[in-house]
Formats: structure tokens, C-alpha cells, sequence
């Protein structure tokens, strides 16, 4: 399962990633908005990263206006790797490298077809380990 969430600024891309995966048969939880009126992004951050954390979702997918405040937010929560993905270089890297858990775009900056593509590329690499399992252990340590 995936959960997903944006606020008013990426509501409409939401919606394209939403029938993205579920077409390729993904169990999607859409944690909203729904609509344009204008809610805070780091509250439907914390309500998708809580979910992640709880270890029932593969990942989660967080979308604001740029993703930048949405991502800012995110990563303020232990145990929480969310990366601004813009291209799927960035996208294949933060799965091979980093092990993101959660992946943030933007609405007003990404297009739907580059999402979707975003997307996939994410959902196609898979985590390399070795000195990368050292540095994420290293970044969870600057949690504490």
C-alpha cells in the first residue's frame, strides 16, 4: 500500500498519481485534499509520514505548491526520509541512495506525465545498502 497526500496547491496532481497507481494496481490511500481550499501543508504531512512510520505502507507521496515546505515538514518527523524529487534521476537516487520513504513534488512545477514518470523511476530502483545503510544510519543518529 501507498499513502498519498497534498494540500491545495497539488490537489489536481494528487488526483493523477492516484489513478497513476492504481492502474497498475497499487492500494492507494489518499490521505487528501480534495479540493482548492487552502489547508496547512505540514498538517497532511505529519498525517501521511505518521502513517509510513507505522509500517504498513510500502511508502508515501507528499505534494504542495513546489514540494519544498511539504519536504521541510516531513523530514521533521523521526524515522522520516522524504525527498524533493524533480526528475527521475533524482527520483532512482533517493531509492538507491538514500532509501527515501517518502518522496515530495510539486504541483505548480511538475507536470503530470513527468510525475508519473517521477513515480515510476522511484518505484522501479530498489535501496543498494552497503555504505548507504552507513549513512542513513548516520542521518537517523542526527535524530536523536
Amino acid at each position: 500500500m501507498i499513502v498519498i497526500g497534498s494540500d491545495h496547491g497539488a490537489f489536481e496532481l494528487k488526483s493523477v498519481l492516484v489513478e497513476h497507481l492504481k492502474a497498475k494496481g497499487k492500494e492507494v490511500t489518499d490521505c487528501g485534499v480534495f479540493d482548492a481550499t487552502s489547508v496547512d501543508y505540514p498538517d497532511i504531512a505529519k498525517e501521511v509520514c505518521e502513517k509510513v512510520k507505522s509500517g504498513d505502507y510500502e511508502f508515501g507521496i507528499l505534494l504542495c505548491g513546489t514540494g519544498i515546505g511539504i519536504s521541510i515538514a516531513a523530514n521533521k518527523i523521526d524515522g522520516i526520509r522524504c525527498a524533493l524529487v524533480c526528475n527521475e534521476y533524482m527520483a532512482e537516487k533517493t531509492k538507491q541512495h538514500n532509501n527515501a520513504n517518502v518522496i515530495a513534488m510539486g504541483g505548480r512545477v511538475i507536470g503530470p506525465d513527468l510525475a508519473k514518470n517521477i513515480l515510476d523511476a522511484y518505484m522501479n530502483a530498489e535501496f543498494e545498502g552497503g555504505r548507504h545503510q552507513n549513512r542513513i544510519d548516520k542521518i537517523h543518529a542526527l535524530e536523536k
